[in-house]
């Protein structure tokens, strides 16, 4: 297991070698240091949090309803659910736009309800960054729910519990260790996102720009600056997964 385990690991590594190796570390905190940059990181921050927080509130009661439904066609729904984790990115940007755009049925009628159009706003930015994480957080807390059982439940129901005390008192319980593990991988991908976001948001500075499309716009220009907010994007992400995955790892193992 040694060599495959070995191969894998460098597969992850060495491409980060290689941007170190290229990347002029003199330089770094200058380039790094730049309003444009700042306020990509800061836009990535901003809505990465609010998509999750997003991911949190929708996702966690369909994950319920597909691990506890036993309807018909339970299959198909989650087979929708889970199309952004193989979807093109690019795809979802153009399906959200055509959705959601001024020629969309549903962007339609929000322009005439508000007199703001969706795209390429800082809106389209979470909701973008939502479609393609969401899916994480579902398949987290699905699972667990599936592998817990639904044993705890179905004895607070027989005790005289409420649908929504059983929810609150048992179900939430169960699904806190996947929460957590879910929660980190939502934000994660959020911070990540481009595809979605370039299509159906743009790239507009201190409107749109993340970091993914910071680093994009400074690779036609400049690639030293390009590689040095890879690093810092490769550096934000290890630490959101360092601080925080582990623990969600250690309330599962109790």
């Amino acid at each position: 297991m040694g060599i495959p385990a070995t191969l894998a690991l460098a597969l992850v590594v060495l491409p980060v070698v290689g941007l170190l190796v290229r990347s002029d570390l003199t330089r770094l905190p200058s380039l790094i240091a730049t309003p444009s940059s700042w306020h990509a990181l800061r836009l990535s921050l901003i809505t990465a949090a609010l998509s999750t927080l997003a991911c949190v509130l929708l996702g966690v009661p369909l994950a319920v309803v597909l691990a506890r439904a036993r309807f018909r066609g339970v299959r198909l729904l989650r087979s929708i659910v889970l199309l952004p984790l193989v979807l093109p990115p690019v795809v979802g940007g153009l399906a959200l736009l055509y959705l959601l755009g001024r020629k969309g049925f549903l962007g339609m009628l929000i322009t005439t309800l508000t007199g703001e159009p969706v795209p390429f706003t800082t809106t389209a930015v979470v909701i973008a960054q939502t479609f393609v994480a969401m899916p994480f957080l579902v398949v987290s807390l699905e699972g667990a729910l599936r592998g817990a059982g639904d044993r705890y439940e179905q004895v607070a129901a027989t005790l005289g519990a409420r649908p929504w005390t059983v929810f609150r008192r048992v179900t939430l319980p169960l699904l806190l260790p996947a929460l957590g593990s879910g929660v980190v991988l939502s934000f994660a991908r959020a911070l990540g996102e481009f595809g979605a976001t370039i299509t159906f948001a743009g790239s507009l500075e201190d409107v749109t720009r993340t970091l993914p499309l910071e680093v994009y716009t400074q690779a036609e220009v400049d690639i030293d600056s390009a590689v040095a907010l890879s690093l810092l994007l490769i550096v934000v992400a290890i630490l959101v997964i360092a601080v925080a995955r582990p623990r969600s790892w250690e309330g599962g193992l109790r």
